[in-house]
């Protein structure tokens, strides 16, 4: 028998009720799946979202979960029921049991994702580092992108990669992680019922389903007992159908410019902790970058130029500066802390967007999933003072729409665009435009429904 338990403030309760019961473990213990003082009772700690899962899969045969998820799993329907169509109680009923009998047979070796984010749990509380390796690259060579374009950069030596957690110290991160959060509680129950939803369309696209009641296929076990009960009784057969989900990642571009100051970058912070929070549940992949600039108005490069005798249409003319929050492959608790820093004063300046989907894209291709989606959050036109005040002043436009043309026409990367306060449908072909914190909920859960069904 396997008992789920949550982590965190129920766990010390729940493991006190068990004690009375009998049941002892040491929660201190670094495996994955504990034993108890009963011999044929273990115990494994996960989060409290994965617990209903689990029980309802019959993978554990008893979980403890707060009120809280009870509700929402009561108001969404969380539950996946087993695939496949039936025409009476009867065939629910078989086809119910059928789906046990499958489920029963999963063993803890097909569960490395939870399980490894306990493991990963652990590690952290006993200050094991558990580091990343950042691509640092400040401008990728990106071999989709045309090279005949007229846009040009006067140097890329001054431009920079970096990770969130470098641009704060630690108490500034929690401070602004602190900020982001009050951002959101409004918006809890509406990331609740987004997560629970999605969660229930995404899992049914990856679960195998059957087509039943067929006259060839595989024998439809199940069934046996009506052509025992009735000899004259057609034998039923099944067939397995096509699984169309793919394996999938997910790119979070967010405009990090000085227009998206105030209601804009927190509006945008919320639909990033939505977004992202909800892909994590449902065991996606996803990577969050910014980008921005390092100075107003020019910084080093423009230095540069100006000794090097100020020529003609030099090109781009700051020093861009790109922000890496979260990696596909870093988890999500280990990175969500560093979010708030896109609240940080001085941090938004000048956008050149253009680049930053080169950057983006170039991460994407590079990685091994089938499907491949790229989401911008953006208030709009691309702006650098320095730059366009000595070139074409529509030189980042005219770059921007460029490269969204050869995304969206010659790329597997599917490109999506959410516009902050502003229509980018100018530029983006699928693209929605949130103005109100109210409209996030509905917005967004319309979005990613119709983009994880196509």
């Amino acid at each position: 028998m396997l008992i789920v338990i949550p982590k965190g403030r129920l766990l010390k309760e729940i493991k006190n009720l068990l004690e009375l019961t009998g049941i002892s473990f040491d929660d201190s213990s670094r495996k994955l799946v504990m034993d108890t003082s009963v011999k044929d009772i273990k115990v494994a700690i996960l989060r409290s979202w994965d617990i209903p899962k689990f029980v309802n899969k019959g993978i554990a045969d008893m979980g403890f979960v707060g009120k809280d998820v009870l509700n929402e799993i009561e108001d969404e329907e969380n539950f996946i029921e087993p695939p496949g169509s039936t025409n009476d109680i009867e065939d629910e009923n078989e086809l119910s049991n059928e789906s046990e009998k499958g489920e029963s047979e999963t063993s803890f070796d097909d569960l490395n994702i939870d399980f490894d984010d306990v493991q990963e749990a652990h590690e952290a509380a006993d200050g094991i580092a558990i580091d990343e390796e950042i691509d640092v690259t400040a401008y990728p060579n990106n071999d989709f992108i045309d090279t005949n374009s007229n846009y040009s950069i006067f140097t890329n030596e001054y431009d920079e990669i970096i990770e969130a957690k470098d641009l704060t110290t630690p108490d500034e991160a929690i401070r602004l992680r602190t900020q982001l959060d009050n951002l959101i509680k409004p918006h809890q129950t509406t990331i609740g019922k987004l997560a629970n939803r999605l969660q229930r369309l995404l899992l049914a696209q990856q679960n195998t389903s059957w087509n039943y009641n067929l006259e060839e296929g595989m024998l439809d076990t199940a069934r046996l007992h009506r052509v025992i009960a009735k000899p004259g009784y057609p034998l039923s057969f099944k067939q397995e159908t096509e699984n169309k989900f793919k394996d999938t990642v997910v790119t979070l571009l967010i405009d990090n410019s000085g227009s998206m100051r105030g209601r804009s970058i927190s509006l945008a912070a919320i639909c990033t902790d939505i977004i992202g929070s909800t892909l994590e549940r449902c065991q996606i992949k996803t990577e969050i970058l910014g980008f921005t600039t390092k100075n107003w108005k020019g910084g080093d490069s423009k230095q540069k130029w100006m000794l090097q005798g100020s020529q003609m249409n030099p090109g781009r003319l700051n020093d861009i500066r790109h922000i890496i929050y979260k990696s596909a492959d870093n988890s999500w608790r280990r990175s969500r802390k560093h979010f708030g820093a896109m609240l940080r004063e001085g941090l938004l300046k000048e956008n050149i967007d253009g680049e930053a989907l080169i950057w983006s894209h170039e991460r994407l291709i590079k990685r091994t999933e089938d499907r491949k989606i790229l989401i911008v959050i953006s208030d709009g036109a691309p702006v650098d003072d320095s730059t366009l005040s000595v070139n074409n002043e529509e030189y980042l436009d005219n770059h921007l729409k460029k490269i969204i043309f050869e995304i969206e026409n010659d790329s597997s990367v599917e490109l999506q665009a959410i516009g902050i306060g502003h229509d980018v449908t100018k530029y983006y072909k699928n693209a929605i435009t949130i103005n109100r914190a109210e409209e996030l909920g509905e917005v967004l859960l319309d979005q990613l429904t119709k983009l994880f069904k196509n």
